[in-house]
């Protein structure tokens, strides 16, 4: 379909969404999460990998757009909410690994969505935060939530309370991304990532982010015992016979996703 807000291409079974906004420095509207939502569940269709990134190099996403937010009503504001929650969980839920290209500011909402990728990557310019208190709201679309889970309790109530910036390299320091690259050089390195995601097992990979997603807040011998699960469960596909042979043959193993 035609979209006003975002860009979609794809390379192989590599698909880039951009937020296409860089006016209003890709600010999300509800027009473009919903845009994201269609985007998003195609790729996770008749794709391997997503790549998720903003137009231009001074914004990945400066955060949700205000001058939509600031006439909003509890109600709507709710269905604001809601609508950034439905995609944030749908980036963790779907099969294919989704890897975030912070370029620039990531802030509010678009911190949110980077940290409900698999893997975020940062240009040596990046800025994220959540400054929501500055405007008197916190954040929406489970900013909270996903946040202490990647950086602790002490290091989010700091981000959140106090609305500051953090810089690529302390949100390297503090385990917030996985690597800080120069500008030039961001998206060459997530597609590298993409590509070699791509070219291992879809079903093992959409296997492993589910047991990641779903084991981190049950008890360890529950998590373990549906890893095992899955282990045996996969066994019993076309792929894993194809990669155990293609390994004793020392070739590279065509996976079919089967």
């Amino acid at each position: 379909m035609a979209y006003q807000n975002i860009q979609v291409s794809r390379e192989g079974q590599i698909v880039t969404i951009t937020v296409n906004r860089p006016k209003a420095l890709n600010a999300l509207n509800s027009a473009t999460l919903r845009e994201l939502l269609q985007a998003v569940r195609e790729a996770a269709e008749s794709s391997r990998a997503l790549i998720l990134t903003g137009a231009g190099d001074k914004a990945f996403v400066a955060g949700a757009d205000i001058s939509e937010m600031a006439p909003m009503t509890p109600w709507t504001a709710r269905e604001f909410s809601e609508l950034g929650h439905v995609l944030t969980a749908m980036l963790e839920d779907i099969p294919c690994a989704t890897i975030a290209a912070v370029n620039g500011y990531a802030l509010g909402g678009g911190l949110e969505l980077a940290v409900a990728c698999d893997m975020i990557y940062a240009s040596d310019n990046a800025k994220v935060g959540f400054p929501e208190v500055t405007l008197g709201i916190t954040p929406g679309f489970g900013g909270t939530q996903r946040l202490v889970r990647l950086v602790g309790k002490l290091r989010a109530k700091e981000i959140i309370f106090t609305g500051d910036m953090v810089d690529a390299k302390q949100a390297l320091e503090i385990g917030l991304v996985n690597a800080v690259l120069p500008r030039g050089e961001l998206m060459a390195h997530c597609r590298k990532v993409a590509e070699k995601i791509a070219t291992r097992g879809p079903l093992a990979v959409a296997r492993a982010k589910r047991l990641v997603e779903r084991g981190y807040d049950i008890p360890l011998r529950a998590a373990n015992r549906q890893e095992a699960e899955t282990f045996a469960l996969l066994f019993d596909t076309q792929d894993r016979a194809e990669g155990m042979r293609a390994f004793l043959e020392k070739r590279p193993a065509k996976f079919r996703g089967k």
